[in-house]
């Protein structure tokens, strides 16, 4: 609904829609981030018509238009000329390369004082052009703030610089005179004329007009609208108020006669120009990030990062949740930042709305102390996700992700606290350039939890993965809902050590983090192997994330020789059965991670697997031959050898990917047999039977007492069971529980 009385500042310029609309302008002007090539030239007008009190809302102004830039002296430069009898050059657009200097040296602008020469200070830029400029190889763009009272003719020289493909905004300040504003501001007038008195809508009109084709486009759900404005001029006008009478001289010497005199005074009235203004709308989008997490961004402030780095960082994160936000998905955004100490200016769950988030991250401030990594992820581990009774939504069920910006290397150990974040069930990635890659791999614990940028601009290139990394927590990039079995054995023999047995188990430990882990998506179960297997928990023992993570970290090591072929014999006969939760008609994988030793006995073992459905794939670390371990992995397609432990993360995303493979492909419903007790099944068309000797039931699980005849309970004898995938879920289920009910009787 249209509000009358909706005006930006003093009424020179009203914008002709509700009071929501201009809150939603001014909050998108907030937003905007313009990172293309592009030299920005201020011609701030300094003359006394201007004023000192003006002329500093000019400096803020400018200062504020600054937001919108991504300065940098490969993208946004910015320079300043201050005009008023002459013009005088501030500073030329190389002078600083970060916004914060820019920023700055705009404040310490001095008032010069003197006339309006607008024209002279447009030939100055003709014959200089852009000091510190590209030459004209990147769009310019000339801001001129000013009344538009200029002393001199402005036309030829306005035309000529125009003619040049320059640019110009028109803005004005103080009561401008709109008209010579027109004449100043490129076609069309009305996408180029702005008005100081509002910082945050000027930006928004800035941006507007240059983001197709000059700047990045718009974010998801925002467009560009045209809305009917007005534009007012505060003109001072004669006016005939009437006659007075007065005393003129005569004809006659000495002599003076009365008479009726014109009574003028001076008024000061608005004049209105009709116009419209073009300014970008965005959708007042709740704060998520199209899934459901509870996401904190951990940046790094120390003095390694440098302000310019730190500014990025900045940048980045605004550019980031501007872009990526969606809606109706639980979760809470905070942000912290680190040098010697941590502080958590925008907590957990703060922030409802990406605009007030924006306000919050702009008043984040460079410290410039010792990077301590290590010590600030050990706080966040502690402190960084706690709610509070302010922020009581912040809910405690969902998945906990920490974002490293880093672009320094840590002065303290970081490796103990990383584990630390990890125990705490903490999903760490890390983003920082590529020197930074070692160092990244060692806080994540896996390069596939790892972001690295080759230079500045790739680092917003980086927003898409950021996205699906933060995602695969609340939804694997692992084999998504695609239903599987999955067995690791692990060799914990004394060829390993416990050191290196360590990095095996935290390789089984991150590998689960990218499994929904429940009854109807990925079952998971762990062998541990010497010279004699040991099952550490069963397919149907753990169902959920957290359950077999905490299972993990209590596996011990074992210390004696190693038998992978006893390994994979005990897989096939006591994991991968019926009995302990195997399910019919669900891909299965066993993943064997071994030193090498003990090999000679796993060739026929593996075949065994392989020709009952059953994938092997086998990742060795160190010396062993290699056509051994191809005997046993089949193919080299299932066949990862590597030569340090260190190495092996680097192999995740492989692993899991050829694992998820085949949990995609065609499954053989009798492979591995799904009937117990030596009975036979006997495939159909999209179906299998079991022939059962001497026991019945649907999979031969029920003994036949003497006497009776072999019959099922459920189905006729001989009768194809047709299962669905859920189905077999669903058996397997209660299959479990009445096995369950069986061992407590005996």
């Amino acid at each position: 609904m249209f509000d009358p009385t909706a005006l930006l500042v003093l009424g020179v310029q009203q914008i002709h829609v509700g009071q929501e609309m201009i809150a939603k302008i001014s909050a998108a002007g907030q937003l905007m981030q313009c990172s293309a090539s592009l030299d920005v030239l201020f011609l701030l007008d300094g003359s006394y018509s201007i004023g000192k009190g003006s002329f500093e809302k000019s400096k803020h102004f400018a200062g504020k238009l600054c937001d919108a830039f991504d300065i940098h002296p490969d993208r946004v430069r910015v320079g300043m000329i201050q005009f008023s009898s002459t013009p005088h050059l501030e500073f030329p657009l190389d002078s600083y390369p970060t916004k914060q200097e820019v920023k700055e040296r705009i404040k310490r602008t001095v008032f010069r004082g003197g006339s309006t020469e607008t024209g002279r200070a447009l030939k100055y830029i003709l014959h200089k052009g852009f000091p510190g400029g590209r030459n004209s190889s990147v769009p310019e763009v000339l801001i001129i703030i000013s009344d538009g009272k200029s002393q001199g003719s402005t036309a030829v020289p306005a035309m000529q610089v125009k003619e040049r493909h320059i640019t110009v905004f028109a803005v004005g300040i103080k009561f401008p005179r709109w008209e010579e504003l027109h004449l100043l501001a490129s076609e069309p007038p009305e996408r180029h004329l702005l008005f100081a008195g509002d910082a945050e809508d000027a930006a928004n009109g800035l941006y507007s007009t240059l983001s197709d084709p000059v700047c990045t486009a718009t974010a998801p759900g925002c467009k560009v609208e045209s809305h009917p404005c007005e534009r007012r001029t505060l003109e001072t006008v004669k006016e005939l108020a009437g006659s007075y009478v007065c005393w003129k001289g005569s004809k006659q010497p000495n002599a003076v006669q009365a008479s009726l005199c014109p009574f003028i005074r001076w008024k000061r009235v608005l004049t209105k120009h009709p116009s419209r203004c073009f300014r970008t709308v965005c959708p007042a989008a709740k704060l998520s990030l199209e899934c459901s997490v509870d996401l904190l961004f951990l940046m790094d402030s120390s003095a390694g990062v440098t302000l310019e780095g730190f500014l990025r960082f900045k940048a980045f994160l605004k550019r980031f949740l501007q872009a990526r936000v969606g809606q109706d998905s639980p979760g809470s955004v905070g942000v912290a930042q680190y040098d010697d100490g941590v502080k958590i200016p925008i907590e957990l769950g703060q922030h409802k709305d990406t605009f007030s988030l924006m306000k919050s991250i702009d008043a984040l401030n460079f410290s410039g102390g010792r990077t301590l990594t290590g010590r600030a992820l050990q706080y966040i581990a502690q402190h960084g996700f706690r709610s509070s009774p302010v922020f009581a939504d912040v809910q405690d069920d969902l998945p906990r992700v920490v974002v490293l910006l880093t672009d320094s290397k840590s002065q303290d150990s970081v490796a103990e606290a990383a584990k630390y974040v990890k125990d705490q069930n903490l999903f760490l990635i890390g983003v920082g350039s590529s020197f930074m890659r070692a160092e990244l791999a060692t806080v994540t614990g896996n390069p596939q939890q790892t972001i690295v940028y080759s230079d500045p601009q790739d680092l917003f290139n980086k927003m898409p993965e950021l996205q699906r990394k933060i995602c695969s927590v609340g939804n694997p990039e692992g084999c998504q809902a695609q239903s599987l079995d999955l067995a690791f054995a692990v060799d914990a023999s004394s060829g390993v050590g416990l050191e290196n047995f360590l990095h095996l188990r935290r390789f089984v430990r991150s590998s689960c983090l990218h499994f929904i882990i429940n009854r109807d998506v990925t079952q998971i179960a762990l062998v541990t192997y010497g010279s004699r297997a040991h099952t550490m928990f069963s397919l149907d023992t753990h169902t959920s994330n957290s359950a077999v993570l905490q299972a993990i970290d209590q596996v011990p090591f074992l210390g004696d020789s190693a038998s992978a072929g006893s390994a994979l014999l005990h897989v096939y006969s006591d994991v991968m059965t019926v009995q302990k939760g195997a399910r019919p008609g669900v891909n299965k994988v066993v993943v064997l991670l071994s030193s090498g030793a003990g090999m000679q006995d796993a060739a026929a073992p593996a075949q065994q697997l392989r020709h009952n459905g059953i994938l092997v794939f086998l990742v060795v670390v160190g010396d062993t031959e290699r056509d051994t371990l191809l005997r046993v992995a089949g193919s080299p397609n299932y066949l990862v050898h590597i030569s340090s432990y260190a190495e092996l993360q680097y192999y995740q995303g492989l692993i899991i990917e050829r694992i998820c493979e085949e949990a995609r492909s065609p499954v053989n419903l009798c492979k591995p047999n799904p009937c117990m007790n030596q009975g036979v099944c006997i495939l159909g068309p999209g179906s299998y039977r079991c022939e059962c000797h001497g026991w019945e039931g649907p999979h031969c699980e029920t003994r036949v007492l003497r006497g009776d005849s072999p019959r099922s309970p459920a189905l006729p004898p001989q009768s194809p069971v047709q299962w669905s995938p859920r189905g077999l879920q669903h058996f397997s289920r209660a299959l479990q529980h009445s096995r369950r009910q069986m061992d407590q009787r005996h």
